[in-house]
């Protein structure tokens, strides 16, 4: 008689093993998308997020009157000039009127507007229109050059606009999705959409350099308008370009501008703080001279006789790595941070010099 074989043979067992592991690993991943979808998932459509954003987006225009010498030649001396002069004799000054466009987002319902300061520098007249075709005369409430930054202020009959809420600035990545809208070459509303490119620029065009890169298109009149994240929320003040370049916009980040804002709004200006210094980046090389770690900090390249630092003793030479308890990583981090710096307060700072750590106190003074 043959005897039969155990149902639970090691052969059995192991399909058995292998057949409930497949099982739960697809139940597991039932109903859920690859996680490299969900990584490049594409919005079917902003739509919705346009028409939300929009209406608290307007067109701004400007006018001002510029003056030509009706002698072109009044300031050649010499023989020259001579000759060319009496050609032009008595002939009086042309003015000209010169105008511009660029875009705004409304932030208070009462009619404050921002806008980036080169849409309204030296504008003897500003018009703001609003997506529903209103239009209202703008005056500036404040301007702040050194971040290009300026709040203008209109008066509705009814305080009931539309506004846009800032967002976080700082949580925004490389790969995050924006809209920029505004108003480019007078084509006004044009949306344009992309990713942030890259947190933390420093163009050149001064010491409160710190863009928003995207590639989202942003052309000539959509200076002042919003980029906002997905939420509908501002993220960047839409401001400079690279000309020759494709796809390469800048925005003055949201956070910035809250701050700017609040100032302009409560006092028309700025008021920031100063300690008198020149400061430069700490190269790898420098770091490796000073006995640092690491390149951080900013390098005194030069101290202002009086001034704050050199009452509190900072010599050309050092390098300051903390101020008011906040480190100094990059050359950038300073100016920031002395500017935010409530005037006539003193702070502790600290500092490297020939290879040795000190601690001084400095008094922070406003910067004129």
């Amino acid at each position: 008689m043959k005897s039969e074989k155990p149902f639970f043979s090691p052969v059995r067992l192991i399909i058995l093993a292998l057949a409930i592991m497949a099982a739960a690993v697809f139940w597991g991943c039932k109903g859920k998308a690859p996680a490299h979808e969900e990584v490049v998932a594409f919005p079917k459509s902003f739509a919705g997020l346009v028409k939300v954003v929009s209406p608290a987006v307007v067109n701004i225009s400007t006018e001002a009157t510029i003056k030509v010498p009706g002698e072109p030649f009044r300031h050649f001396f010499g023989p020259w000039g001579n000759f060319l002069r009496k050609y032009f004799e008595g002939i009086p000054d042309q003015e000209l009127k010169q105008r511009s466009l660029g875009s705004g987002i409304i932030v208070d319902k009462d009619g404050y507007i921002v806008t980036n300061n080169h849409v309204i520098a030296e504008a003897q007249k500003i018009k703001v229109t609003l997506a529903d075709g209103r239009s209202f005369k703008g005056t500036v409430a404040g301007a702040d050059p050194k971040t290009d930054l300026a709040l203008i202020k209109i008066d509705p009959l009814f305080s009931n606009l539309p506004v846009l809420a800032f967002g976080d600035s700082d949580a925004m990545q490389p790969g995050d999705w924006v809209l920029a809208i505004g108003n480019p070459f007078g084509l006004a509303h044009t949306v344009t959409q992309g990713i942030i490119s890259a947190t933390g620029r420093v163009l050149g065009s001064g010491p409160y350099d710190n863009f928003l890169q995207t590639d989202a298109p942003i052309n000539p009149g959509n200076s002042g308008g919003p980029l906002v994240d997905l939420k509908g929320e501002v993220i960047g003040i839409n401001s400079a370009i690279i000309p020759s370049g494709q796809g390469i916009g800048f925005a003055i980040p949201g956070n910035t501008a809250k701050t700017v804002i609040a100032q302009l709004k409560a006092k028309g200006k700025v008021i920031r703080g100063w300690i008198g210094v020149s400061i430069e980046t700490v190269t790898p090389e420098m770091a490796k001279a000073f006995g640092l770690k690491k390149p951080e900090g900013a390098l005194v390249a030069d101290v202002e006789n009086g001034g704050p630092a050199d009452r509190a003793g900072i010599k050309r030479g050092d390098i300051i790595i903390s101020f008011n308890g906040k480190e100094i990583k990059k050359m950038s981090d300073l100016p920031w941070i002395v500017a935010g710096t409530p005037v006539g307060q003193t702070v502790n700072a600290t500092i490297i010099r020939k290879g040795r750590e000190m601690g001084v106190k400095i008094k922070v003074e406003e910067m004129k």
